[in-house]
């Protein structure tokens, strides 16, 4: 019996960042669903209601769609909390919601943000998907790791990232970079942290710590077993 992972992601792009390659790898033994929390583009503008309306929100969403497909997702869901605002919605919002979407795939394995992340609404998502996922009898999740994020994770001084599980990647890592490029109003020019070439030099590094040529990296929170 395939096991089931959700990947809870504040924003749209943070899913291939984070662990692009391992849902790819995994995609054929596993069935990986997706819970985007964020509509991840209106804090650009100077209006919330001007960016939900603007040009650049729906190459975004046609972005998601791509991406959709390139990891074979099972099952979407897209959300609209405010964009690098969920500290302006109340908790509990966003743990219903990681709850109504949890209670109805009932995932073995959750992936999601680092709890230091520079972006509140990383760190947000990540508090929220621990209220959502407490240990007490019923609970369907049994695994739970954190992903970095690059632009946020290694930029919040002196939270340090300390990864103990490593994914070799090395089969997945052009995909990672597919699932990358479909995201145009996000992907960004060397030498950014979001950049084509940064993130393979990523990959290289985690990759090269256990001898892979690429790697993924991600925290354990949880493993119940």
């Amino acid at each position: 019996m395939k096991k089931k992972i959700l990947i809870v992601a504040a924003h749209p792009d943070d899913e291939v960042l984070g662990c692009g390659g391992t849902i790819t790898r995994f995609a054929d033994e596993s069935e990986v669903n997706l819970l985007i929390l964020g509509e991840g583009m209106t804090s650009r503008f100077l209006r919330r209601e001007t960016g939900m309306k603007s040009k650049e929100m729906k190459k975004l969403k046609a972005s998601i769609d791509k991406v959709l497909k390139i990891f074979k997702i099972e099952k979407s869901f897209i959300l609209d909390f405010p964009d690098n605002q969920f500290d302006s919605v109340p908790l509990l919002n966003i743990v219903k919601a990681i709850e109504k979407v949890k209670n109805q795939i009932k995932p073995d394995i959750i992936y999601t943000h680092h709890r230091g992340d520079l972006n509140i609404d990383h760190r947000i998502t990540y508090d929220a998907v621990l209220t959502a996922c407490r240990p007490i009898k019923g609970e369907t999740v049994k695994e739970i790791y954190s992903f970095e994020i690059p632009s946020s994770t290694e930029w919040n001084y002196p939270v340090q990232f300390a990864p103990n599980v490593f994914v070799d990647i090395t089969s997945t890592i052009e995909k990672k970079i597919k699932g990358l490029k479909a995201y145009q109003t996000e992907l960004k020019q060397f030498p950014h942290p979001r950049s084509e070439e940064t993130i393979r030099v990523i990959g290289k590094r985690w990759g090269g710590m256990v001898g892979f040529n690429y790697a993924e990296v991600f925290e354990v929170v949880r493993v119940i077993r």
